[in-house]
């Protein structure tokens, strides 16, 4: 007997080092790509200035985080959702709902209550972020209890948060913020003053002018601090949670988990709820960078935020997919765009390079669930 199975253990063992192989080409090709992206850029862009400019700067990979941070906060919800087997349609209007109101809180508390900033904007924020966290709990009640398809549930969403956010605001940005807000969202970790006389200082903006000023950089603007922590917890709670696992066993198998015990219909609800938390704070943030609230502050965002989960390996089939792919995916739009811009590249190119990459991470998962489907079957 034992003779006989020995020849079975040699094909399987194969048939699993191939999956493994088609697994790991699979999640490495967003970082590659990423990477030849990157030597690509800095190679034309300082041949193509002759010397003058240059891809690889401090002060160009500051502004690319900064410009990732709202898609990746839209984008991070979004990825919890797509790995169950939903999609959320309503994230650009529902950041855009978030920043009016937050900045509306804040303006009126300042201006209008005497309340003192440091205790008005962390209020205008959480207020923001509550904003944006209710019409993910109604997207996912009504996905959940209701069983009505995600695409027309958030699609609606989008469209009454944009009309409640354009009738808050007047169609106008909301100003009036009190200085600690563009602080707030223009201040950094560190400064950086490059050449003579230059510095790295921690909390503390140096008061410098004329031509030391021009050599200042912000490195890791506040934004993007809180864009990291966010992503850094989620990144725990989908990887070692149970919340993450049920996450997976409800798009790898929604019958399945509901056999398993999992909560199906809690947690989805929970999980759109999430998806409007993380758009919340790219809202407010965008109310603190802008130092206004914005109704439309989402509205050109949230295709490039289904794009970067995509690219980042999230399989729109649900079951498969990951923070760290997301932040990839991220980087790849941002790193293209700065990239395309710095050349002087139209920016109606943008889209088409953009469409391109994301039609080609669609072909790779297939091409995946492809292969390894044909490795399983022989």
């Amino acid at each position: 007997m034992a003779a006989e199975s020995q020849p079975l253990a040699v094909p399987a063992e194969k048939s699993n080092r191939q999956k493994q192989v088609i697994l790991a080409v699979s999640r490495l090709w967003a970082w590659v790509f990423l990477v030849g992206l990157i030597l690509f850029f800095t190679i034309t862009v300082f041949s193509t200035s002759g010397g003058d400019v240059n891809f690889l700067t401090v002060r160009n990979s500051q502004n690319i985080l900064m410009a990732i941070t709202p898609v990746l906060l839209m984008g991070l919800g979004q990825t919890f959702v797509i790995i169950a087997g939903g999609i959320d349609l309503s994230v650009g209007w529902v950041m855009g709902l978030a920043s009016v109101i937050s900045a509306l809180v804040i303006a009126d508390f300042t201006n209008n209550r005497g309340m003192a900033e440091t205790l008005a904007i962390p209020l205008g924020f959480g207020v923001g972020i509550l904003s944006a966290a209710i019409p993910g709990f109604i997207n996912g009640l009504i996905i959940a209890k209701l069983s009505i398809p995600p695409f027309i549930v958030t699609l609606g969403m989008s469209f009454i948060a944009r009309g409640i956010s354009l009738l808050l605001s007047g169609g106008n940005v909301v100003i009036g913020q009190p200085p600690g807000v563009r602080a707030f969202g223009n201040e950094s970790l560190f400064y950086l003053i490059s050449g003579e006389g230059g510095g790295l200082f921690f909390l503390n903006r140096p008061n410098v002018t004329g031509e030391v000023l021009q050599r200042l950089d912000r490195i890791l603007p506040w934004p993007v601090v809180v864009a990291a922590i966010v992503t850094a917890v989620l990144l725990f709670v989908l990887h070692k949670t149970q919340f993450g696992r049920h996450t997976y066993a409800i798009g790898g198998n929604r019958e399945a988990a509901l056999r398993a015990g999992v909560p199906v219909d809690r947690h989805v609800i929970m999980l759109y709820t999430l998806s409007g938390i993380t758009v919340g704070f790219a809202g407010v943030l965008h109310t603190a960078r802008f130092n206004g609230g914005s109704s439309i502050a989402g509205d050109p965002l949230m295709l490039s935020s289904i794009a970067a989960v995509i690219i980042g390996g999230v399989s729109m089939f649900g079951g498969h997919g990951s923070v760290a792919g997301t932040v990839i995916g991220a980087l790849i739009i941002a790193v293209l765009t700065t990239g395309l811009v710095m050349l002087n590249v139209l920016p109606f190119y943008q889209f088409v390079v953009v469409g391109i990459v994301v039609i080609l991470a669609v072909l790779i998962d297939q091409a995946r669930d492809l292969i390894i489907g044909r490795i399983e079957s022989h």
